[in-house]
């Protein structure tokens, strides 16, 4: 046992940088006093004590405003970062060293008593407000995005974003990356490629007007473009 919580807390230096000190983990990381009394939850849960372990899953949520169902199975070095408003469901299952920020939900999709919950592969990163959802699998060395939304299997050593999440980038990277903020968006790079289309378009028309003679009026809406385009990143490039 002594082992395990050494491990715990050896997890917490890991993955967080602003971790100081052993006595700092133990009294002020509610995500260690999460994960230690839903272990303590799931023992109670495993030989039939059911209330006596959602009892102790609402203490647990009282006390650290993480909410772990005493049925969820969870795997080593796991660690739950700032941890408000984390929610994991009944049938979850969770590999090892996975790491989850806060306000992430791996919740259900069905009302019926079946597995319902997402399994959780290994080395798996879920960013701040990220939900999956339903009996799905996310494999080996995912990053999810902060606020995706996923719904459907995901493959190992992927990268998801949006909503409805999408795999952005597969292989060729460390798996647990923490520049998590720094993401593709693939909606900013479909409008990107729109704009840059009809940059194109518009240039091959004024040269058409201009040969032709027809008179070039200057269009109101350049400084709209422009200001989307900055706020997409991309400046003046296109």
């Amino acid at each position: 046992m002594f082992k395990t919580l050494r491990e715990d807390i050896q997890t917490v230096f890991a993955k967080d940088p602003a971790a100081r000190s052993v006595l700092e983990v133990l009294f002020c990381y509610p995500g260690i006093h999460a994960l230690w009394l839903h272990r303590l939850a799931h023992f109670l849960w495993q030989h039939k004590l059911l209330f006596l372990a959602r009892f102790l899953s609402h203490i647990n949520r009282f006390l650290t405003n993480i909410e772990i169902h005493p049925g969820a199975k969870i795997g080593r070095r796991f660690f739950i970062d700032h941890g408000a408003g984390v929610v994991i469901g009944e049938t979850t299952e969770i590999g090892d060293d996975v790491l989850i920020y806060q306000g992430a939900v791996l919740g259900g999709t069905s009302l019926k008593k079946e597995k319902r919950h997402p399994t959780i592969g290994n080395n798996v990163l879920i960013g701040a407000g990220a939900i999956v959802l339903g009996a799905i699998t996310i494999g080996d060395g995912v990053r999810i995005g902060s606020g995706s939304v996923v719904i459907k299997s995901v493959p190992p050593e992927s990268t998801v974003v949006g909503t409805i999440g999408r795999v952005v980038k597969d292989g060729d990277r460390p798996a647990m990356n923490l520049e998590h903020g720094k993401l593709p968006d693939p909606i900013a790079e479909a409008i990107k490629l729109v704009l840059w289309r009809q940059n194109r378009c518009e240039d091959r028309l004024e040269k058409l007007e201009y040969f032709s003679g027809i008179e070039i009026h200057k269009d109101d809406l350049v400084e709209a473009e422009r200001k989307i385009k900055s706020e997409l990143g991309q400046g003046e490039g296109i």
